[in-house]
């Protein structure tokens, strides 16, 4: 029972106490303040520094398109068929035609991932049509059929199977020449399953 006094006795003193002490710290002399103030006050003002003139427009024309410069307005994704166009100039028909089928089409969404990075998940009967399902690396599932292409070597479609799909690539050579080469992206096995 005596300790239980104790403990509200401490309770309710203590802040008190602590009250007291803070109340005593209290100045209330603003003496120096006031001086700091009034002689802030008594300087002399100063002069604010005019703005800088304003310059008149001068009009700048874009010229370089007459020097074959390349368009800054043009999609830069168009660039890399261009160049692979003029690199293959003057060779055999076989590469005239890769040089052909690389400019010509419009870059897909899944070409911007390495092949090996895309998974076969499955895929879907529609009319008589077989797509394939393929997730990205980020985890996100697309549809794609014949024709569609896949990874960064202009990977393009050629048969969809229930447990595959063969694709080929287009790379060039250490000589900078368009080789054909042939790939498949199988479908993966679930876990626990071989």
């Amino acid at each position: 029972m005596n300790l239980d006094r104790h403990t509200r006795f401490v309770r309710i003193a203590l802040p008190l106490l602590l009250a007291a002490v803070a109340a005593g710290c209290v100045n209330r002399d603003k003496s120096d303040l006031e001086k700091f103030v009034a002689s802030v006050l008594k300087r002399p003002g100063g002069q604010i520094e005019p703005l800088p003139p304003i310059r008149p427009y001068q009009r700048y024309l874009y010229q370089s398109g007459e020097a074959q410069l390349r368009n800054p307005f043009e999609n830069f994704m168009n660039v890399q068929p261009q160049e692979a166009v003029a690199a293959t100039e003057g060779t055999d028909a076989n590469q005239q035609r890769f040089a052909d089928e690389i400019s010509a089409h419009n870059r897909e969404e899944l070409e911007s991932f390495e092949l090996d990075s895309l998974r076969m998940v499955g895929t879907l009967q529609d009319d008589d049509e077989l797509w394939g399902i393929v997730r990205d690396a980020g985890g996100t599932v697309h549809r794609v059929q014949i024709g569609n292409y896949l990874g960064r070597n202009f990977g393009k479609i050629l048969n969809i199977q229930e447990d595959r799909i063969d694709l080929r690539e287009v790379v060039k050579d250490s000589e900078g020449r368009w080789e054909e080469r042939q790939a498949s992206l199988a479908l993966e096995q679930e876990e626990g399953n071989p």
